[in-house]
């Protein structure tokens, strides 16, 4: 076994069991993962110097296909309920294969971090199969400076080998493809699928089952902060803008997704940005239409044109075409990826229905219903088989990482907002005029010119009405808004359809937050939406 690079002598591939591989690279610079990964032929250059690499039949994460080793530190520990086990035996042998499958392949590894608090960093080994893998955790997570290395001693271990196949009947996974994480042993292994994000989130779910017993929120977010040190967080699913309503020119960013909320303030998960480049424009998104231009980005399943440029407006691959940077692409970007405790709650919903009005402020018990139950809608053509709008309630904002119970994120939550007296808004950067196919989109300037008064302080003191659906508190007015977009039913053309609409997604809510009104006071429970809509 030939190796090639710096790492610490004591502790190399052999620390996750493979012995007997090709030639080891250990920490290669991203010129030489370029050198790699297109003499092998996993990427190709784009005119302007990125990577553009494809994923084959896996575009997007495969959450169906992620385990959990259920043994007897982790019996009590997950939210079984939403994380598929795996017994240990299964594991064992799933590990021993990988091992198998490794000999005689070259293989590049990346000493990385989770966490840009020294307090809260997981130290990380990531072995890939493919250069370009490589090169993609390297810009997503926190490199550790060279001379940091020598003495690296990695706490989570992740193996990627796309072209390893599970046996379901010898590992007891769902498919060829697999994502299981032992969290005994602080090992992933990720198997079938060439998807570069499974790593990056796999990181993630370690942090969300680590940090809640120190007393720190993970918080699936993008964060940045103002001149005056104001920080906010901006919680939501994909699609809904975290990373485009964080990358704000007059604010410094803290990171586009993955953040902790600790004792000395929030600080980033991650070392890099992993943004939708969909539609992705020079003009809505400057900032991060520049980065796909640079040396070092990552592009995933991007198309490019005869002459290699890219083409965002291209989805015929997938909608879920996305670039990989390193955070300091961004002009603004913060230098130590931490700030202090958030001024501004801000949870982000892509409403389809067109119902949500685009800007509310919420009590702690109303911010602490509307984590728990995540809401944003998928609309037609983003995903087969979706001909209308359908509502999507992933907890937390991020169920999929979820590993402990939501309850236990919510009531940390909870704690940190009354602690520190942060405002909490719900924006819906969804349709307005109507539901999907009627309305229109939610305008960027309208959500921009809201979010500045929000964050600014000045939304706080403007004149409130009560949302007689939801409860929460919207204003009449902001500076540069039209004041007919602040209440989504004036905006339709038929009210009757709006209510009804509105009946319809209060129902929904009804129904999804029934499973966690066990473990939630009262309070909480009676910031639910009410059913007796009456029209205004």
């Amino acid at each position: 076994m030939e190796e090639i690079g710096q790492r610490n002598p004591s502790c190399g591939v052999e620390a996750v069991g493979i012995t007997s591989a090709g030639t080891v690279r250990y920490n290669l610079t991203e010129a030489e993962l370029y050198e790699f990964a297109l003499a092998r032929g996993e990427a190709k250059l784009t005119a302007d110097g990125a990577l553009v690499a494809y994923t084959g039949q896996h575009t997007g994460r495969s959450p169906k296909d992620k385990f959990v080793v259920r043994d007897a530190a982790t019996e009590n520990e997950i939210w079984w309920d939403n994380n598929k086990p795996i017994a240990p035996e299964q594991f064992e042998a799933l590990l021993a294969d990988f091992l198998d499958h490794a000999k005689g392949r070259d293989l590049f590894v990346q000493d990385l971090a989770g966490g840009a608090d020294p307090a809260h960093r997981l130290q990380t080994r990531v072995v890939t199969e493919f250069a370009w893998h490589s090169l993609f955790i390297r810009n997503l997570l926190i490199r550790p400076q060279r001379d940091e290395l020598a003495g690296f001693a990695p706490a989570l271990a992740i193996i990627d080998l796309p072209s390893f196949r599970a046996d379901p009947a010898r590992h007891g996974t769902r498919t060829e493809t697999v994502i299981a994480i032992d969290f005994t042993r602080m090992i992933v292994l990720i198997g079938g699928t060439s998807y570069a994000g499974e790593m990056k989130k796999s990181v993630f779910t370690a942090l969300n089952y680590l940090l809640p017993t120190k007393g720190v929120m993970p918080m699936h977010c993008s964060a940045n902060a103002g001149p005056s040190g104001d920080a906010a967080v901006f919680f939501g699913l994909s699609g809904t803008g975290k990373t485009t309503l964080s990358a704000d020119p007059s604010r410094t960013l803290i990171g586009d997704d993955e953040h902790g909320w600790g004792a000395d303030g929030i600080f980033n998960f991650e070392g890099g940005c992993y943004a939708k480049t969909i539609k992705l424009s020079a003009e809505a998104e400057p900032e991060i239409f520049a980065t796909t231009k640079r040396f070092g980005t990552v592009l995933e399943n991007v198309v490019l044109d005869d002459a290699r440029v890219p083409d965002f407006d291209d989805g015929s691959l997938t909608e879920n075409t996305r670039c990989a940077y390193p955070l300091h692409f961004i002009p603004n970007a913060s230098a130590t990826g931490r700030a202090g405790h958030p001024k501004n709650i801000i949870m982000l919903t892509a409403d389809a229905f067109g119902v949500m009005p685009p800007i509310a402020q919420l009590t702690p018990a109303q911010a602490m219903y509307h984590f728990l139950s995540g809401y944003t809608a998928k609309v037609a053509g983003t995903e087969k088989g979706v001909k209308e709008p359908e509502a999507t309630f992933s907890t937390c904002f991020g169920a999929p990482f979820m590993p402990r119970h939501p309850s236990e994120y919510g009531n940390l939550l909870r704690e940190l907002i009354a602690e520190h007296d942060a405002d909490c808004w719900l924006v819906n950067t969804g349709w307005t005029g109507g539901a999907y196919g009627v309305g229109n989109r939610m305008p960027i300037r309208a959500t921009r010119a809201l979010l500045a008064a929000a964050l600014d302080g000045s939304l706080a003191d403007a004149e409130f009405r009560t949302d007689p659906n939801f409860g929460f508190a919207v204003p009449l007015s902001a500076p540069g808004v039209d004041p007919a977009i602040l209440d989504p039913r004036s905006t339709w053309a038929d009210t009757a359809a709006y209510d009804a609409q509105a009946r319809r997604l209060v129902g929904m809510f009804i129904e999804n937050f029934a499973r966690f009104e066990d473990h939630v006071d009262a309070s909480v429970a009676d910031a639910a939406p009410r059913m007796n809509i009456a029209a205004e």
